[in-house]
């Protein structure tokens, strides 16, 4: 897609203050000295069955690119594609309400939207939000010393793909879908109160690839520690069995050559590393010294994680080092 990308006319408006010139999470375009306005979308197909959930899960991944970017959203757009005469419509409803429901906790209203016939069910939003333009988050600004804090634990592509398998257990299903169904609300508003470096959300691209957009625009490299990563229930046990979705597999291809794996692992645990996710948690690099307040904040404010699972370090050969647990200093 970068290359895709590069192939367009640059941008050359002043006021678009963040776009495609980096991988951030959305574009950031100045109104005025006050007020920018933050825009992002977001659709993709279902991954649980039930249609209510996958409309609260894509609302939150869609709304996660807000806060990703240290900002409040304010209005969403509905992006639908719907088999027409072959799922009753019903479904539809549920999905729209889930989606509703999502935005409504968010504090924020869906103006609109626009639904095409499909072979497959689609579903997300566009998003925009608001933010001064002095005080939004990117992926590209991490320094060397930061902590890198994960905010919601891994593996919803694992579980995604064993739900379509029909492999998932019950309670392994519903830990995921409350996961994903989850708004990064609290997680961004903690970043923020922490005075966080860098910013961004893992999703499609999983820990890796999002880690490593976010060490080429930042110039440095990241040390991950694998011990500290947090799960989601099943979800190694799956990643062991060789439940692998076709995109962590992709991932994992596309981060390897600039990843040192500075210890032993097993193939599935360098894929669960790159998995694919979906709705998943923010990935804050905060000062060290900032980085235990981060996490009691986290902590107090009810999320799902508040892991710390590496450190940022001036660039070296690779940008991405997976180590067992770290080393000490």
């Amino acid at each position: 897609m970068g290359h895709i990308i590069s192939q367009l006319p640059p941008q050359t408006d002043p006021a678009l203050l963040v776009g495609t010139n980096t991988a951030d999470d959305a574009a950031v375009y100045r109104l005025t000295d006050e007020l920018a306005l933050v825009q992002t979308v977001d659709f993709f197909t279902p991954v649980v069955d039930d249609p209510y959930d996958f409309g609260r899960i894509a609302a939150a991944n869609s709304i996660s690119d807000i806060y990703a970017m240290g900002a409040k959203p304010l209005i969403a757009l509905n992006i639908v594609g719907f088999p027409v005469g072959v799922l009753p419509l019903d479904q539809l409803a549920d999905i729209l309400r889930g989606g509703a429901d999502v935005a409504r906790e968010a504090g924020m209203t869906i103006v609109g939207g626009h639904t095409i016939d499909d072979r497959e069910p689609k579903y997300g939003m566009a998003v925009t939000g608001t933010v001064h333009p002095s005080a939004y988050l990117t992926n590209a600004t991490g320094r060397p010393g930061d902590l890198l804090v994960l905010t919601k634990p891994l593996g919803t592509g694992v579980i995604a793909t064993a739900v379509k398998r029909g492999s998932a257990a019950a309670d392994v299903i519903s830990e995921a879908t409350a996961s994903m169904a989850a708004l990064n609300r609290d997680a961004s508003e903690a970043a923020i109160a922490a005075r966080a470096d860098s910013l961004t959300d893992v999703t499609g691209f999983g820990l890796l690839g999002h880690l490593l957009e976010m060490c080429q625009g930042s110039g440095v490299t990241a040390e991950v520690w694998f011990e500290a990563l947090p799960w989601l229930k099943g979800a190694v046990d799956l990643a062991r069995q060789g439940v692998i979705p076709g995109g962590t597999k992709r991932n994992l291809e596309h981060a390897d050559p600039h990843v040192r794996w500075a210890d032993d692992f097993e193939e599935y645990e360098r894929l669960l590393t790159a998995d694919a996710q979906t709705s998943g948690g923010l990935l804050i690099a905060v000062p060290e010294e900032r980085a235990s307040a981060l996490v009691d904040d986290l902590r107090a404010r009810g999320t799902s994680a508040a892991a710390v699972v590496g450190r940022l370090t001036e660039r070296g050969s690779e940008a991405l080092v997976v180590r067992r647990a770290a080393r000490s200093t």
